[in-house]
């Protein structure tokens, strides 16, 4: 270790330790000032191999001011990592000074930040791009030598990607020699990031590291004692064997895919909870020093197991950390991946982990998860051209800064890779936008943020940079109000939408709590806690999508009847009789089924596309039937399969699933349904148009509505071609309809579609048919047990082989 200087050598053998490899060549690329990738398992000391550099040349040439940016997805990242790094400072006696800023950062300490930088900062992309927004920014990072993207798989390839990557190039504008440093452990197309990470998307500029392989996982499949369920997607029939493995293990994390879910299982496993070990739950909408407390106590050990959700996916340290237990099923290879590096974070020891799946269909994506986590086979990363709205937030924050000339920033944002084919049309267009709003808005000052002089652009006003700092995010949240006791006490936010389900009395559970409503104001719900029953909150936005591996893999199980007897008797069984009495899909193959039930007549198609995709073509697809007088009366959709039902059959579900669907219905239903409205907001809000604060005071969220809709009117009826009406349509289109899967499988129907038309419901279409009505009752009671009881009638009648 001799070309480690002192006293990092010693801080090694201290420890018993000596750097890995991949630490070494992080090393080595630093010094021949290399940009670098550093694709590694978890466990393997990544974020010590991306910080290694940086304590060297500290060491070696001590410096005052910001000397390198570590930037998280996630602020509980960033205060992990600190935790982590300070200990280590903090030993070798190093006078190198380390400090977060983030939305939690207190005001006076971002205030310090920026008169006395400390040598690391630990941010957010959104943080960072407010910090770029200062006029002393140059000041600032002009001594900055590197820069470090942690979990840089969590957003490169969606906005918040976007933001970070406008703010890398100018941060290579103010410090020319910033070496460009990403992190991770389950990247599929590492050339994909290193274009992303390069300066221009210059991919040969960026290195290539790979880590040590780590230690197979070992992971298991959790069943019931009885057989896999026919109904459900969270596993919860599972509870008590649940809470059995907590208390055979140090430290458990139980990853849930929803906030709702996650509150859910946390009661359902207090009230088996029979021995009263400490058990907590971790959740974004918890208040901040609610999911402070929670960290802390699973930082100290103090806790047997964290009820937790996406908000801990990425990267959190906790060594104590013996099994991580999966609700329900993964959706993605590498998600699961990630989830399952939380237990045993060492390179050398297996991750153990345990998935519960909820349905029969999810056993099969559970297996097929763990084959694809033995074959090292990852989800697709899908990187895409720059959000627009996000550039106009940037272009306003570079304002903020400093005037410019538009073709100078020009050339500045076209070195970030997702804009690099940015037309100048475009970006005039762009400029037009944030200088008055559009031709429909340009009569009214509000929206007159920029001017232009002699070619150099200005913010018009200071109040305008005011207000973006205090509305800057990528991040937009539906409308919340703020969960409390009457003595002030803050427990996080619910939606809108769910607060206005209840009354004062009516009881939800919350925080791990019982909370009875006591008031509802403008923003607070005022609550007391109660030991009586209660619903679970829910959260609206789209669903984790089925990764397209899985998918493929799932039906790689339907048609090779030779993998079967790798699966419990009750899902053999299940696929056996679906054969008999139907048929199975091949690879490729679109199965539509059709049969009477109950004076219904029902229509499943198989298509494996996911909840999303599924939910946009059940609306369309009803619409259609609508139009051919077929008297649809619903739909309900999984990640598998959409059923249908009718007053009349369905005799051609061709003429359903022709292409030319997404060139009539789907424009007509994202136009007249809420989707287009709520896209249009979350770009108003970034774009800038709408702000969500005031000096000394922040709108409710019903007031940002009206704010966007009453402009999205307006613009809908005299500018549809505005630029964030545009922006607006590629979020509706992309992230909320997966019109991409969509318009992919509509291609294939016409050639890959096989009906089969039968007398009576069959063992396939039972884990979607059980959805039915489920939406309209609330967890527990009779009206569970009613569908219980129907579930269980309906898989009898399928799995019935006579005629």
């Amino acid at each position: 270790m001799t070309d480690l200087p002192a006293p990092l050598p010693d801080w090694f053998a201290g420890r018993g330790w000596t750097p890995r490899r991949h630490q070494r060549d992080m090393l080595d690329r630093a010094r021949a000032g290399r940009h670098t990738l550093l694709v590694a398992a978890t466990g393997a000391g990544k974020t010590l191999a991306g910080f290694l550099p940086t304590l060297a040349e500290l060491i070696e040439h001590p410096s005052a001011g910001l000397h390198t940016l570590y930037v998280s997805p996630l602020k509980a990242l960033a205060i992990d990592i600190q935790r982590n790094l300070l200990g280590p400072i903090g030993e070798m006696d190093l006078p190198i000074t380390v400090e977060t800023r983030t939305g939690d950062t207190p005001s006076d300490r971002k205030a310090r930040q920026r008169v006395k930088p400390p040598n690391i900062l630990l941010t957010t992309p959104e943080s960072l791009s407010l910090l770029l927004s200062y006029p002393d920014s140059a000041l600032i990072f002009a001594g900055l030598r590197t820069i470090v993207v942690d979990e840089v798989h969590a957003f490169a390839t969606g906005k918040r990607g976007d933001l970070l990557s406008l703010c890398m190039a100018r941060l290579q504008r103010l410090a020319p020699a910033l070496r460009r440093v990403a992190l991770s452990a389950t990247v599929a197309d590492p050339d994909g990031y290193r274009a992303w990470l390069a300066p221009d998307g210059d991919i040969g500029a960026v290195d290539l590291v790979l880590g040590e392989p780590g230690a197979d996982p070992d992971i298991a499949i959790l069943l019931p004692q009885d057989r896999v369920p026919w109904m459900g997607h969270s596993g919860r029939y599972a509870a008590e064997q649940v809470m059995a493995e907590i208390e055979t293990h140090r430290t458990s994390i139980v990853f849930c895919n929803t906030r709702s879910l996650a509150e859910l299982i946390f009661q359902d496993l207090w009230k088996v909870n029979t021995l009263g070990l400490p058990i907590g739950v971790h959740h974004g909408s918890l208040a901040r020093e609610a999911r402070r407390k929670v960290e802390q106590a699973m930082a100290d050990g103090r806790l047997r197991a964290l009820v937790a959700t996406a908000s801990l996916d990425l990267g959190v340290d906790w060594g104590d950390v013996d099994c991580v237990i999966q609700m329900g099923a993964p959706k993605g290879s590498s998600r699961l991946l990630q989830r399952l590096g939380r237990s045993n974070h060492r390179l050398d020891e297996a991750s153990e982990g345990i998935l519960v799946p909820g349905n029969r269909f999810e056993y099969l994506e559970a297996r097929a998860a763990l084959d694809a986590v033995e074959a090292g086979e990852l989800d697709p990363d899908i990187f895409r051209p720059g959000a627009l709205d996000v550039l106009a937030q940037h272009v306003m924050a570079c304002a903020c800064a400093a005037p410019f000339r538009a073709p100078e920033l020009l050339d500045e944002i076209r070195s970030a890779l997702p804009y690099s084919a940015l037309t100048d049309e475009l970006f005039d267009r762009v400029l037009g936008f944030i200088r008055d709003g559009g031709y429909s808005l340009k009569a009214y000052d509000r929206f007159k943020r920029l001017v232009e002089e002699d070619g150099v652009w200005r913010v018009s006003h200071p109040k305008f940079v005011a207000q973006h700092r205090l509305n800057a995010g990528i991040i937009v949240e539906a409308t919340m109000l703020t969960v409390r006791f009457k003595n002030g006490r803050n427990l996080g936010k619910v939606e809108e939408s769910f607060a206005a389900q209840l009354s004062p009395g009516d009881t939800f559970f919350f925080a791990g709590l019982s909370c009875e409503v006591e008031r509802i104001d403008t923003e607070d719900l005022v609550v007391r806690a109660s030991s009586r029953p209660a619903r679970i909150p829910t959260y609206g936005g789209s669903r984790m999508p089925l990764s397209t591996n899985l998918a493929d893999r799932v039906r790689g199980f339907l048609a090779d009847s030779a993998q079967w007897a790798r699966f419990p008797a009750d899902v053999r069984e299940w696929l056996e009789i679906q054969l008999k009495r139907s048929v199975l899909p091949e690879p490729g193959q679109l199965l539509v089924e059709t049969f009477p039930r109950e004076g219904r007549n029902y229509m499943v198609a198989y298509s494996f596309e996911g909840w999303n995709a599924h939910q946009s073509l059940g609306m369309l697809v009803t619409r259609r039937m609508e139009a051919t007088g077929l008297k649809p009366l619903g739909f309900v959709a999984n990640d598998y399969a959409l059923a249908t039902y009718s007053i009349e059959p369905v005799t051609d579900p061709a003429s359903l699933f022709s292409a030319d669907i997404l060139e009539h219905e789907f424009v007509d239903w994202v136009q007249q349904s809420h989707l287009l409205k709520r896209a249009f907001r979350e770009v108003a809000v970034i774009g800038g148009l709408v702000e969500r604060q005031h000096p000394g005071k922040r709108k409710t969220g019903r007031q940002v509505t009206f704010s966007t809709d009453l402009i999205y009117d307006v613009l809908r009826k005299y500018e549809p071609g505005h630029l964030l009406l545009q922006a607006a349509w590629d979020d509706a289109r992309a992230r909320m309809t997966d019109v991409g899967r969509l318009a992919g499988l509509l291609d294939r129907a016409a050639d890959t579609m096989v009906h089969v038309d039968l007398p009576r419901v069959t063992p396939l279409a039972v884990p979607v048919l059980t959805l039915i009505g489920r939406e309209r009752v609330a967890t527990g009671g009779s009206g569970e047990d009613a569908l219980l009881i129907e579930a269980e009638a309906l898989a009898a009648e399928a799995m019935r082989v006579d005629p």
